[in-house]
């Protein structure tokens, strides 16, 4: 696991054991990578619940809930579909808080408006509003994923220091 990413896992394990709190993960372009960085962690199981991959649209529809207008609408890539992918994560499991991410990570499937490298995540807290952030990041495939896993951890770190 990359370095940086330990003590991001560990200092969110702190807050989610602090506020009694269980984590569920959302991920479409990460693969699974975000979960995989939580249970790193000894111990993690007191706090984390569960990840969904849910990198097809008919997978993000079964599995969290998302609605098929919104991603005909809106695009599998968007902050509608981050915003339900984190929500869906809540209904789907014992979770009190979520972190869904949904982006083009290359080095293919980029547009005029999505470019490669764009990224949503959304951040969910139980009886909170749902916080989202667009993000542009650079690189290789593996450095634009690296970079929305700690993007996302840093986010949740925040939402939960902020309850």
């Amino acid at each position: 696991m990359d370095s940086d990413f330990y003590p991001l896992a560990e200092k969110l394990g702190q807050l989610l054991r602090l506020h009694t709190a269980m984590c569920a993960t959302a991920e479409s372009c990460t693969g699974g990578w975000i979960s995989q960085v939580l249970t790193e962690v000894p111990g993690s199981s007191t706090w984390f619940d569960r990840g969904f991959v849910t990198y097809s649209n008919a997978a993000k529809c079964d599995m969290l809930g998302v609605k098929p207008e919104t991603l005909v609408r809106n695009g599998a890539v968007s902050e509608q579909t981050a915003v339900e992918m984190a929500l869906g994560a809540l209904a789907h499991s014992t979770a009190t808080c979520s972190v869904a991410v949904t982006g083009i990570a290359g080095p293919d499937g980029g547009s005029v408006e999505k470019p490669v490298g764009t990224v949503f995540i959304a951040w969910a807290v139980q009886n909170q509003s749902v916080q989202v952030a667009h993000k542009f990041f650079a690189g290789s495939r593996q450095h634009i994923r690296a970079q929305t896993v700690q993007a996302a951890l840093k986010g949740l770190i925040l939402a939960m220091s902020a309850r």
